[in-house]
């Protein structure tokens, strides 16, 4: 009875739950309606950019009309997002805005890849030619909150804080135990000796290949991060990288000691700073403005040009058909040919952030940018990951441009299936049976062990399709099928050494890929650029989600480190058909 009375009492938690944070959602719905509108933001004299970026996941892009729930704090436990776009628009109108004096930034506990995390500084930088003044302050920094905070004039830390500078490490979750003890057996095809997003089904730790590959481009991904600190921060590349690999900061004020941070001071003391700057008296109100703000000041460039230049934002999964959240095949496929027939929109930029996915919804992509390509400029630019499948719908490109760090390559395919006669005999005991009219009518059926004919057949798919990938590839970086396996086999690669490698034309952001299509289509300063797809507004995104939020909140608090299990077991149901995906779920801390 105790343990009913504790599963009542978790059903009814999560129900009453549930009511307090629907309407809460419809409070902060009307809150938002009430103080939005009409409303025209004016930038007040001597003011400052505030962006606080610090527990925010940096994505490619969110609406427009995205409402500051940064006062409210998060009440459903999940990462609040902060747009690139939006944040780089905001930076760029501070820049030349005279009533804005300088940037006050936070971003301690950032979520976001390296390659966007360098994007956004290579913004703040540009910033700093104004004159104007940055200062940083948080609590505690991370690796990447660290290293985006580093560009600033002067960086401080709450006296008993802490600041993550170790170097990067990249640790993958293995199953092949747990799918021995429930009696699951995973059959893999693949091609390549680097195509390691299977190895978490079939190892308990890293090929030597993988290792291989993953320290390659982790070594030049922190490589890059120390050469930007080392510049920003005045301390050589030598000596920051020995602070770095020793991990010599291990007290706050070590911090100090060797250069990371300016000084430990408490936020009441850096907002005094902030006052001196700006000629204010002790008690004076510092005035501020957000990013989404100031962004919304900026009116667009060139609005009548008939020159438009699409930038397709792909963010996500490969998938098929047309979800949202996922780079799906119908969806994009539509937006991009829309923008291929629209007489006014001139070039195409594709922004890529994906490991990839579906072979079949990547070709459809493919299809639709190789017919671009043979009518208007088609330019990629790849942002924090663009491999395997992401690499696939990026080849026709007539330009791809990445980030020095950005993860890119791992050309090769795989498919997987699981045999669970074991688990459902032996552990469930359930027994199937089957009638068919052909001998392989139950093809590849996961209550059975396969057979050799089934696994022949496969074998030949997943070889097929590889060789597909590499002429498509080979098509359209004008390479040959041989020189492409050269640099293939699934293998990872960094911006910088996918360039050396041919598989990349010009490193840089969104904005030299902007740039660069601007220049193919001969337009001078004279375009407008458009994005695509368009973004709802975020109370309709909050809506559509909230049951999931609610569900993912609840897990992650029951199921606290072991989330992390849940989630790999839950990506499986995504591994249907063949795939073209780099390494399962890579994180680099």
């Amino acid at each position: 009875m105790k343990f009913l009375g504790n599963v009542l009492a978790v059903i009814v938690g999560l129900f009453v739950f549930s009511i307090i944070s629907f309407f809460l959602v419809l409070g902060l719905i009307g809150l938002a309606v009430s103080t939005s509108g009409e409303k025209e933001v004016a930038v007040k004299e001597n003011s400052i950019l505030h962006l606080n970026l610090n527990g925010r996941m940096l994505v490619e892009r969110t609406s427009e009309e995205d409402f500051d729930l940064s006062f409210f704090g998060n009440p459903f436990g999940g990462d609040m997002n902060a747009g690139l776009v939006n944040l780089k628009k905001a930076i760029l109108e501070a820049k030349t805005n005279e009533s804005i004096k300088g940037i006050y930034l936070n971003t301690g506990m950032i979520i976001a890849g390296q390659a966007n995390l360098l994007e956004l500084r290579e913004a703040l930088d540009d910033f700093k030619s104004s004159g104007k003044f940055i200062v940083a302050y948080d609590e505690a920094f991370t690796e990447g909150g660290y290293y985006l905070a580093s560009v600033s004039d002067e960086i401080y830390m709450n006296p008993i804080g802490g600041v993550d500078f170790n170097g990067f490490a990249s640790e993958g979750i293995f199953l092949k135990g747990f799918f021995e003890k429930v009696g699951i057996k995973p059959e893999v095809f693949r091609v390549g000796e680097f195509k390691s997003a299977v190895e978490p089904f079939i190892l308990d730790k890293m090929s030597p290949e993988n290792r291989l590959q993953t320290q390659y481009f982790l070594d030049d991904i922190n490589s890059n991060a120390l050469k930007g600190i080392a510049a920003s921060r005045g301390i050589s590349v030598d000596s920051l990288t020995i602070i770095n690999s020793q991990m010599l900061v291990r007290k706050p004020k070590d911090a100090v000691t060797y250069g990371l941070m300016t000084a430990l001071l408490y936020e009441d003391e850096v907002h005094a700073k902030l006052r001196e700057k700006l000629g204010l008296g002790e008690d004076d109100e510092i005035k501020t403005i957000n990013a989404t703000d100031l962004a919304s000041t900026v009116k667009s460039k060139n609005i009548t040009s008939s020159n438009r230049i699409a930038v397709i934002i792909a963010e996500g999964d490969i998938v098929s058909g047309k979800a949202d959240g996922f780079i799906s095949s119908e969806k994009f496929a539509t937006e991009i040919r829309k923008a291929r027939k629209n007489e006014n929109i001139k070039a195409i930029v594709l922004r890529v952030n994906s490991p990839g996915g579906s072979v079949l919804a990547s070709e459809v992509i493919w299809r639709e940018m190789a017919e671009a390509k043979k009518v208007k400029p088609v330019i990629v630019s790849m942002g924090e990951v663009a491999a395997s499948g992401g690499y696939y719908i990026a080849a026709p490109a007539d330009t791809i441009v990445a980030q020095p760090n950005t993860i890119t390559g791992s050309i090769g395919i795989f498919g997987i299936m699981f045999n669970v006669q074991e688990l459902l005999n032996d552990k469930l005991g359930i027994t199937t049976d089957v009638v068919k009219t052909g001998e392989l009518s139950d093809f590849m059926n996961a209550g059975r062990p396969i057979t050799e004919v089934e696994r022949t057949i496969m074998q030949s798919s997943v070889e097929d399709g590889y060789e597909t990938f590499i002429a498509r590839v080979a098509e359209g970086r004008g390479m040959s099928p041989e020189a492409v396996k050269e640099v293939a086999s699934g293998r990872v690669w960094t911006g910088n050494q996918a360039k050396e490698r041919g598989l990349v034309d010009v490193l840089g952001g969104l904005n030299t890929a902007i740039e660069i299509a601007a220049g193919k289509i001969k337009a001078g300063d004279d375009y407008r650029v458009v994005y695509y797809p368009e973004v709802k507004p975020w109370f309709e995104t909050l809506m559509e989600d909230f049951g999931q939020t609610v569900r993912v909140g609840f897990l992650k608090h029951e199921l606290k480190e072991n989330y992390k299990i849940y989630q790999q077991v839950e990506k499986l149901k995504s591994y249907q058909g063949i795939q073209a995906r780099m390494s399962q779920d890579l994180t680099i801390n």
